[in-house]
């Protein structure tokens, strides 16, 4: 053993490792990302680690591990569970052979998601076991226990840490490599009887489900990590019902001192008999949780089951706020009602002593090609009657002032075929859809085919900056690598595209503004479905030299370059008269100099 300073995404990589992990597959998402990412780096060369194309074939190939004996753990976050979800459901009744982990990462907030979900409920509705950790030590040796339970009853486990668990940090106690579990897969063994799902075995599997996840309820109810904090005082009548990082803001509340205190890391299948203790000669309870109420609606059916007269609050009364991410100042003031301190909790508001945080809005970088590209297309279309479908990525942020190219975002490739339904109503609206290049590959492809078939009306525009940015530029089918360091070839996003049957296939350089809205403009002169791949790295992988300048003499302080692109690296000088180039944010990439109507910038050389 020894101590490691570690992120709670790095202590779950590791904890994997020491559990034995055979293959590790996932798709890259915040706040999961950096799983998957440590494993690869940290593989004592006995893992099996890719970036898969998207969740469900990341799940697919871990069942296929699973299946053979091997230990599996795939990797997510809360929005990728949808997309994994179809083979997850008949997986929950196959079940596995081996130990399987699928890292949910929830992101209470959200911060950088489309939606709250809370996978502790998926859970419940998949009839999976869920493991809730509440800080990077308890990830570290939790992981470890899910592959053990897993493996004990044939079934998949979830593992699901939220952002302030897998970005938090904390020193803890890790084994060494030559500690780590040895798993030797028995292999495929034939038996269509098991792996062959039928509507007669699936009723059979799910009758064993549920009796397998009543027997859980028990053996998790002396699950050490599932506890109760005996109060302070011997007559305590009140109680907090909590879990993950709620539970460490419980206990920095002093107040909860004053309560009996259960902690719930195992939301479902559900400890009942630990919470039969914890309710008794209790006869009121706050349940603190993001993001479901799924303790207090646990807690209210035993109450009922058991006819006890104890008062159940949180999210469904009012007492927590019923969405977005705790804090410890809303936990800090919740306890304090709780056990009578009210006055004192209204003193304690951060909000009538401490100022708003500046709003600091994302905004896409300077010099990224994405801004080039969205320029293109608005100013190729301008007068014309448009939508402009996003798609998830850097690129939703065109949605901002001054670009405003970004109407409509849903989930990943919805904007192909949310473009192909508004075009199909409304045929005098000319219909962009914009997809990066790691999405397409992802969930773009199939949108494409329907498009074509269906003989939509559109135009594709594949914004090709050679990663997958917005998550820290993980390798992709494009890139022509893989998470295992391999060098591969590249799968060509115009071959996939003629092979459809597309006849308009143009790739250009964005940063090429004037023939960048020259193919915008012939694509519009076709009907049908046609593609144009704006191709120029990301400015973090392929970095141009030096940096624009502005001629003063030339300048005449007409704003067009601020205020037509929005760049960081453009600012007005002092008297707001003219444009200066901020010179730490500057990447050089002329876009400026090419839209100036005097000529008064100077593109850097970039080659």
């Amino acid at each position: 053993m020894h101590k490691e300073f570690l992120m709670g995404n790095e202590a779950i990589a590791l904890g994997a490792l020491a559990s034995g992990v055979n293959l590790v597959a996932g798709y890259p998402g915040t706040p999961s990302t950096e799983v998957l990412e440590t494993v690869a780096k940290r593989n004592p060369g006995s893992v099996y680690v890719e970036w898969s194309i998207n969740e469900k074939a990341a799940m697919e190939v871990a069942a296929g591990a699973a299946y053979s004996g091997a230990r599996a753990l795939v990797t997510m976050k809360q929005v990728g569970l949808n997309v994994a979800s179809d083979p997850l459901m008949s997986l929950a009744y196959i079940g596995v052979k081996g130990g399987m982990v699928v890292l949910v990462a929830d992101d209470p907030g959200p911060i950088s998601s489309q939606t709250e979900q809370d996978t502790r409920t998926f859970g419940m509705f998949s009839k999976l076991p869920v493991f809730d950790p509440s800080s990077v030590s308890e990830a570290y040796e939790m992981i470890q226990e899910a592959f053990e339970l897993s493996e004990k009853y044939g079934t998949p486990v979830f593992l699901r840490p939220t952002t302030r668990i897998d970005h938090g940090y904390e020193a803890i106690d890790v084994k060494d490599p030559e500690e780590y579990r040895q798993n030797d897969p028995a292999g495929f063994i034939k038996d269509s009887s098991r792996w062959v799902i039928f509507p007669r075995l699936s009723v059979k599997n799910h009758a064993l489900i549920e009796k397998r996840n009543a027997e859980l309820s028990s053996v998790l109810s002396e699950y050490p990590r599932n506890l109760i904090h005996p109060a302070r005082k011997d007559d305590c009548k009140t109680g907090i019902a909590t879990h993950g990082i709620s539970y460490m803001y419980t206990l920095d509340s002093k107040a909860s001192q004053d309560a009996r205190i259960l902690k719930v890391s195992t939301p479902f299948p559900f400890p009942e008999e630990l919470a039969l203790s914890f309710l008794d000669g209790l006869t009121e309870v706050l349940c603190i949780e993001e993001l479901d109420p799924v303790i207090e609606r646990a807690l209210l059916q035993i109450c009922g089951k058991h006819h006890l007269s104890v008062r159940i609050t949180g999210k469904l009364t009012g007492h927590i706020p019923p969405s977005g991410e705790n804090t410890r100042e809303i936990v800090d003031q919740a306890v304090r009602k709780l056990t009578g301190a009210a006055e004192e909790a209204a003193r304690s508001d951060p909000g009538a002593s401490q100022p708003s945080l500046p709003v600091r809005p994302p905004v896409l970088c300077a010099g990224c090609p994405h801004r080039a590209s969205f320029y293109a297309v608005k100013k190729a279309m301008k007068g014309q009657k448009t939508i402009y479908c996003g798609d998830i990525g850097c690129y939703t942020l065109g949605n901002a002032a001054p670009l405003d190219m970004c109407d409509t975002c849903l989930c990943m490739g919805a904007g192909i075929s949310i473009a192909q339904g508004v075009g199909h109503i409304e045929p005098d609206t000319k219909c962009f859809a914009f997809v990066g290049d790691s999405t397409f590959f992802a969930s773009g492809i199939t949108e494409t085919i329907n498009a074509f078939y269906n003989q939509a009306d559109m135009t594709l525009v594949v914004l090709d900056n050679s990663t997958t940015a917005m998550t820290g530029h993980q390798p992709h089918p494009g890139t022509g690598r893989t998470a295992m360091g391999q060098i591969v070839e590249k799968v060509s996003i115009e071959k996939i595209l003629c092979a459809i049957g597309l006849t308009f296939v143009r790739t250009v350089d964005p940063l090429d503004h004037e023939k960048a809205v020259q193919t915008i403009r012939e694509a519009q002169e076709e009907s049908g479905v046609k593609a144009v791949i704006f191709r120029s790295p990301c400015i973090a992988v392929s970095r141009p030299a030096g940096v624009c300048i502005v001629e003063p003499d030339k300048c005449i302080g007409c704003g067009k370059c601020i205020r037509e692109l929005g760049c960081p690296g453009l600012v007005p000088d002092v008297d707001h008269k003219k444009t200066k180039i901020d010179a730490s944010q500057c990447t050089g990439c002329g876009l400026c100099g090419q839209i100036c109507p005097t000529d008064a910038i100077s593109a850097a050389d970039r080659d």
